[in-house]
């Protein structure tokens, strides 16, 4: 049990970690989008934009990542459930703002559980690959806000994070 009482999915009675058995759940289309920042020197954003980072394509090496990172979040978040994704898509911009960029994932499948995990996964690795990427011209970059967008499908409904 948590401390507010209500009892934990992925621990048994005993207290072991396991799998929760979602065999008994309908499959349903079920959605996530998750979003997050690479906060970096102004600096920093102008080499990328005139393609001039030591490592060369940052931002679509990013995506690429992060869409596989997705395709793998079982191997890495103990207890995930394998998914077969029919969507992974990782999208980064620019936004002078921060100074840095947007990451932003959107994943779907048809499942008898839903896809936040892959798509927090994917932008926490597109994430850290702008950071591995620029980190020899940058050491004062950080990642911040990753979280969950929305989610569809499932029996807790929909979900649609604040502003």
């Amino acid at each position: 049990m948590s401390r507010d009482g209500s009892v934990l999915s992925h621990v048994d009675a005993a207290g072991r970690a396991r799998m929760v058995d979602v065999s008994g759940k309908p499959e349903t289309a079920r959605t996530a989008t998750a979003s997050g920042a690479l906060v970096c020197l102004p600096e920093t954003l102008q080499l990328v934009r005139e393609g001039r980072t030591p490592k060369g394509a940052v931002v679509s090496t990013a995506e690429i990542a992060g869409v596989m990172a997705a395709k793998r979040t079982p191997e890495l978040i103990p207890l995930c459930h394998p998914l077969p994704l029919s969507k992974a898509v990782v999208s980064i911009e620019e936004d002078a703002a921060l100074p840095g960029f947007r990451v932003h994932a959107e994943v779907k499948t048809t499942g008898p559980t839903g896809v936040e995990m892959e798509a927090l996964t994917a932008v926490s690795v597109a994430c850290l690959t702008l950071f591995d990427m620029l980190k020899a011209v940058d050491k004062t970059m950080r990642i911040t806000e990753v979280r969950v967008l929305t989610k569809t499908g499932g029996r807790s409904g929909d979900f649609k994070a604040e502003a």
